[in-house]
């Protein structure tokens, strides 16, 4: 497997919401990444797939909920979000797509 192709399996998606988009203004974006992935392997694939700086990396995972889906209980799976704060003058512009 390519190292490009591992830097994908790392960061799945881009998040945008209200709090991204806040967090954009202070020079951070926030992705959806792999459950077990680590600051490094998220700072190193956001480098290597934008071609930016990144400053630092902070994750949070977000337990799935239960939710009932057609009367039976389901469990929603766990998320793990990356804010990548980047060095000052490096951008990257998510509502383009990857």
């Amino acid at each position: 497997m390519s190292a490009k192709a591992e830097h994908y399996d790392v960061i799945r998606k881009p998040v945008i919401t209200e709090k991204a988009t806040m967090a954009s203004e202070a020079n951070a974006v926030v992705f959806e990444v792999a459950i077990d992935a680590n600051k490094p392997q998220i700072k190193e694939a956001v480098e290597a797939l934008f071609g930016v700086k990144v400053k630092s990396v902070n994750t949070t995972i977000t337990k799935g909920k239960t939710k009932r889906f057609r009367g039976q209980l389901g469990t929603r799976r766990d998320v793990k979000k990356a804010y990548v704060t980047l060095v000052e003058g490096n951008t990257i512009d998510v509502s383009t797509g990857l």
